[in-house]
């Protein structure tokens, strides 16, 4: 396990940051004492988060209802200057 100071750690970063890329642990040191460890990590999947269909959700409580322009003009003129 190699180490690296805190300094080291601000100065040097791409040199500590290619250690954890070939695969060592980096233990970081402030005072000579380790506050921190860097380890490699492990192949995570890389998925794609998994995102609501809100298209879907309106039309199963809404159906294909659609506001007249009327009344959606008297809605926003009720409202107007309110915000």
């Amino acid at each position: 396990m190699k180490t690296a100071t805190v300094r080291q750690l601000r100065t040097e970063f791409p040199k500590v940051l290619a250690w954890v890329n070939a695969g060592q642990e980096v233990a970081i040191t402030r005072r000579r004492k380790v506050v921190a460890n860097l380890t490699p990590a492990g192949e995570a999947p890389k998925k794609k988060p998994v995102r609501p269909d809100f298209a879907g959700r309106l039309k199963s409580i809404y159906g294909d209802a659609v506001i007249p322009a009327e009344t959606m003009a008297e809605i926003l003129g009720e409202n107007k200057g309110r915000y």
